[in-house]
């Protein structure tokens, strides 16, 4: 992978022809990651910024997006992912720096980084993707974990200290771009992914984006799509509520 060039008069430049074909993702069936990534890589396409964009993506099940796209892309130690690319922006005032993350690394381990990075109006775009569990690690509770829900370390169902984390960055940051989406509305995600980056890449500071995703497997529901839809839909959606903030 070529090697992100970070002088602030140049762009970071990714070879446009490497890889071209497409593959299938390493995502769980019915996991709506690829749903997120997909509407992502639409808005970056529509706004012809793949040679200027750096990806940072968090470990978890964000990390499988390492090699999704011909973009300049990052790994980061978990829940570091914000400050890195918080990093890569002020070492390149060029670059449209993204950090992509996991509702876990974004409002558990990485709280702090985050909420500093919108104390300051740090000019990267955040993208939260909450599931409401902590899934590649088996399913454990997350910051956004629902009450009452059944959890590798709930049995007896989850308490009730949950993360509103739209609302949480409005608080701290009256400017900033502060929306969320969700992974069935798929039209409307890719309009809300276009208007974060062209809100960051015009200079005026964080744009955040969290989108409702399901966790097929963890849910217990990937034979199952529509009692996955109605979690989403209803239960996660009624709590979570959709929209610009």
């Amino acid at each position: 992978m070529p090697e992100l060039m970070l002088a602030p008069d140049v762009e970071l430049a990714f070879p446009k022809c490497v890889r071209l074909e497409s593959k299938p993702h390493l995502f769980c069936p019915g996991c709506g990651h690829p749903e997120v990534l997909k509407a992502f890589g639409f808005a970056v396409d529509d706004l012809d910024i793949q040679r200027q964009t750096a990806f940072g993506v968090d470990i978890g099940c964000s990390l499988l997006a390492f090699d999704f796209f011909n973009i300049d892309t990052i790994e980061t130690h978990h829940g570091r992912t914000v400050p890195v690319m918080v990093g890569i922006k002020r070492a390149n005032p060029n670059a449209v720096a993204v950090a992509y993350v996991g509702d876990g690394g974004a409002y558990a381990i990485g709280l702090g980084s985050l909420v500093n990075a919108a104390i300051r109006n740090d000019n990267i775009f955040v993208i939260v993707v909450n599931n409401a569990v902590y899934a590649m690690t088996g399913g454990q509770k997350a910051p956004t974990t629902l009450p009452g829900t059944i959890t590798d370390t709930t049995p007896y169902g989850a308490d009730t200290h949950f993360i509103h984390g739209p609302q949480l960055l409005r608080n701290v940051n009256p400017t900033a771009w502060i929306a969320r989406g969700i992974t069935s509305r798929q039209l409307e995600l890719r309009e809300l992914m276009k208007e974060a980056l062209e809100f960051t890449m015009a200079g005026r500071g964080l744009a955040f984006l969290e989108v409702l995703s399901p966790c097929t497997l963890n849910w217990g529901t990937i034979e199952h799509a529509d009692q996955t839809f109605d979690i989403l839909e209803h239960k996660l959606a009624d709590v979570y509520k959709p929209g610009r903030y």
